[in-house]
């Protein structure tokens, strides 16, 4: 049995010293509760914010597609002579609403643009190109090898498709979360897709 010895405090308050005494008092129960808690909740805050920012990123990506496929489907493009570097540097600057928010939220160099034409819709192929990404962060295709963008915006009354690519970059958050995308070297593929037949210019 341990004595019930108290020692006196500054203001007469008492102390017990006894471990039974310690181990009823609940003077800590609410920081231990949220240091239990904590990790879960950060990692749902982190979870939120990451998940909300790439939907974010995403719905960018398909309104800037959407808009620079008008450029290809109008015949702007091809009778300019435009190549893919061109073109990429068109869908950041060529809307006028839209460049301030791209520029804050992508950086241009990054975009991957692939288009494709074809003389119907049925043998158009809207598939990911892209299995991966190298060391160097080059895509890859599956067999590992460094692929190159097609850049192909066909003639009038062609089908086209148009697929617009970024690697939105995401960090890991606490209890294993992520959202990268498989071979993507940490990041998250992001990748707006348009359909569409070229209009007679």
């Amino acid at each position: 049995m341990w004595p019930a010895v108290t020692q006196r405090l500054a203001g007469g308050a008492t102390r017990p010293s006894s471990s039974r005494a310690f181990l009823r008092c609940r003077k800590g129960a609410t920081a231990v509760e949220f240091a239990l808690v904590a990790a879960p909740f950060l990692a749902l805050l982190v979870a939120l914010l990451q998940t909300a920012m790439v939907f974010f990123a995403a719905r960018m990506l398909d309104e800037i597609t959407e808009e620079a496929s008008r450029y290809v489907m109008t015949g702007q493009a091809q009778t300019s002579n435009m190549s893919a570097a061109q073109f990429r540097t068109h869908v950041c600057t060529g809307d006028a609403v839209l460049t301030k928010l791209v520029s804050a939220l992508f950086t241009c160099n990054n975009f991957l643009i692939n288009a494709q034409s074809y003389s119907n819709f049925a043998a158009a192929n809207t598939n990911d190109p892209i299995a991966g990404f190298n060391s160097s962060n080059q895509p890859v295709d599956s067999n590992g090898n460094v692929m190159a963008m097609v850049w192909a915006p066909g003639n009038p009354g062609d089908i086209v498709v148009l697929q617009i690519m970024y690697q939105w970059p995401v960090i890991g958050g606490p209890l294993g979360f992520s959202l990268s995308s498989p071979n993507s070297n940490g990041n998250r593929l992001l990748m707006s897709t348009a359909v569409f037949k070229n209009e007679p210019y």
